[in-house]
């Protein structure tokens, strides 16, 4: 399975791919330029129980990591998440 983000001005998403099929989309904001918000997980239900949403999260992650910048998770999926993963509380 394959993560890709998509970065625009104000919004971006990433999308996991896996066999030419998108297994799904975790959106999200910029909220200035240290901040995104990821606001909706989106898993296409071929899918389930594959742990896209976590790899879509996962590379957010890395993402803000990268960019030193935070992850504001407004999304349930996300914030529940990071709710129980302590190791990559340090980007919220």
């Amino acid at each position: 399975m394959e993560i890709e983000q998509i970065n625009h001005e104000s919004k971006g998403y990433f999308k996991a791919i896996d066999d030419g099929k998108e297994a799904g989309r975790m959106t999200y904001s910029w909220a200035g330029e240290q901040r995104i918000i990821i606001d909706h997980t989106e898993v296409n239900p071929a899918f389930k129980g594959q742990h896209v949403g976590k790899k879509m999260l996962m590379t957010a992650v890395e993402f803000a990591r990268e960019k030193n910048i935070k992850i504001l998770p407004l999304c349930p999926f996300a914030k529940s998440v990071f709710d129980k993963t302590p190791d990559i509380q340090d980007v919220l």
